[in-house]
């Protein structure tokens, strides 16, 4: 897996933000039984900088706490089975022949707000944040109560297996 960081606002927390998100992104990963080695992008932002690209890509013009863009389309969650069948050529990194996963947005401020609201750490908050973002680039999502209970589940799992818990 490669996973590259833009840290455009130079945040910096009590733990190394690569790390984690890497940690984070493997176990959502194998939990999924992806079967890909992949690429992953992780974008450090403000709220302007999140709430620029909500309104550009999801027409909601505030500020977000997280946003994916996944790059593949999924017939159903978590199944990889016929990806590269259907999508091959366009999900490959042509440098590194890597898949693409997608891009996952983070916004330090959102981090750091939440930690303290939800009464844990910001290394919980952000990890949750990837997490969270990682499911929606292997295809889940939560508008409905089953598809968030699902989405939930998982993501503690990941969480719980990392050990890294609410304090």
């Amino acid at each position: 897996m490669i996973f590259f960081v833009e840290n455009e606002v130079d945040a910096k927390f009590a733990f190394d933000i690569e790390d984690v998100a890497k940690k984070v992104a493997a176990k959502a990963l194998e939990n999924e039984k992806c079967p890909f080695d992949v690429q992953i992008e992780l974008i450090i932002t403000d709220d302007e900088g999140i709430r620029e690209m909500n309104a550009e890509f999801r027409e909601i013009d505030s500020p977000t706490d997280v946003l994916s863009f996944p790059n593949i389309s999924y017939e159903n969650p978590g199944d990889f089975s016929d990806v590269l069948d259907v999508q091959g050529v366009d999900i490959k990194d042509p440098d590194t022949g890597l898949v693409m996963l997608g891009d996952i947005v983070i916004n330090e401020k959102r981090v750091r707000e939440q930690a303290a609201e939800y009464g844990h750490s910001e290394l919980r908050e952000f990890a949750f944040l990837v997490a969270h973002s990682m499911l929606h680039l292997c295809g889940y999502d939560h508008m409905e109560e089953d598809e968030a209970k699902i989405m939930e589940e998982k993501q503690e799992k990941v969480l719980q297996d990392l050990g890294i818990t609410r304090d």
